[in-house]
């Protein structure tokens, strides 16, 4: 696709678009706690770090987690030093943890195999740990000023809207990256990355867009003809797979048993509350961490992963001194800082409000 045809006659050629784009952002670029400020130089670690935490996770939510992280780990070297299973702590909550156990491992890479400095280009950046195309454009770009087409969810929105691309995602995604390079400037890339981040979030949103106020209104294809709400398409979402599951709550001395998952697979490595299989069934009491008197509660948690929707029901004991079971014996009281993952602190909430 050539996306400077897909222009009509009276709408702007995308070289026009970074200059409008840019002195819009100048007025209104938000605030954010990782992004240097005018004048200032960017700091490689803040920016990598935010844009790892933000991908499938909100501003707002992103805010305060990512300023008690750079408090406790402010650089590569601090966070590279760092046990895994602290940052896994402090993660919880975020969800998608390997993004968490790439952090670690990416830091550890820039001390050990790059001095302590991060890489600049987008090549060398997709070497390390979780650093994929996205990560790394937006990294290489904002950073470092390297001309780099970064596109996020946001960005997509503004794209297809700005061509008028039609073609559903995930399928259009190709076509929204050509068309993106085509409006990408050299100077001022991580401005402009960040600009469109900014009108994607502000103006170009999934839902009545703020045409009126956008600073390319009169250029965006979708705008003139009247489909700017409608795009980007989506294909139809396949119904997920539903599962089931049991987690136990077993308890002595004002304290719970909580232990750590398997390093590989869903959750990895994270402490949590103990759980049976997830399958299509309930299973059950199969694989209680101990020989108890469990009662079943009359309710469940409900919780979607990516892949799956997952039903958990929650049996409860009274642990006595003679049962054995593997794991830690963590206050209650102090539940929260265990860092359960979102799912397992849903458990353990409910469960908590039904003995109150």
């Amino acid at each position: 696709m050539d996306a400077t045809c897909l222009y009509p006659a009276d709408t702007a050629a995308p070289g026009d678009i970074a200059p409008l784009l840019l002195a819009w952002y100048d007025r209104h670029r938000r605030d954010l706690p990782w992004r240097a400020r005018p004048g200032e130089t960017p700091d490689p670690y803040r920016v990598w770090l935010s844009e790892v935490m933000l991908q499938q996770t909100t501003v707002a939510a992103v805010t305060p987690r990512f300023l008690a992280w750079t408090q406790r780990w402010p650089d590569f070297a601090s966070l590279a030093a760092a046990a895994e299973a602290d940052v896994m702590a402090a993660w919880a909550g975020l969800g998608y943890y390997a993004r968490a156990r790439n952090l670690v491992k990416a830091a550890r890479a820039v001390v050990a195999d790059h001095g302590g400095a991060f890489p600049r280009t987008e090549a060398q950046l997709r070497t390390l740990p979780g650093l994929g195309a996205y990560t790394a454009a937006a990294v290489a770009a904002i950073a470092f000023g390297e001309r780099a087409v970064v596109v996020d969810a946001n960005v997509e929105r503004v794209v297809a809207r700005l061509f008028a691309i039609r073609t559903p995602l995930p399928a259009a995604r190709p076509a929204i990256r050509k068309a993106a390079d085509t409006i990408t400037p050299a100077q001022r890339a991580g401005d402009f990355a960040q600009a469109m981040m900014d009108l994607g979030s502000a103006i170009c949103t999934a839902k009545a867009p703020k045409c009126l106020l956008c600073p390319l209104q009169s250029h965006c294809r979708a705008q003139i003809e009247g489909v700017a709400e409608a795009l980007p398409a989506k294909a139809a979402k396949k119904a997920k797979p539903q599962r089931h599951g049991t987690i136990f709550w077993l308890e002595r001395d004002g304290r719970v048993l909580v232990v750590r998952r398997p390093d590989k697979g869903l959750l990895g490595g994270m402490r949590a509350l103990p759980t049976g299989p997830w399958q299509d069934r309930p299973p059950g009491l199969a694989d209680a961490p101990a020989d108890a008197a469990w009662q079943m509660r009359n309710t469940v948690v409900d919780h979607g992963f990516t892949h799956f929707d997952l039903q958990l029901a929650l049996a409860v004991a009274s642990a006595d001194a003679h049962h054995a079971a593997d794991g830690e014996w963590w206050p209650i009281a102090d539940l929260g800082a265990a860092g359960l993952p979102t799912v397992f602190a849903k458990a353990a909430a409910a469960i908590m409000r039904r003995e109150d």
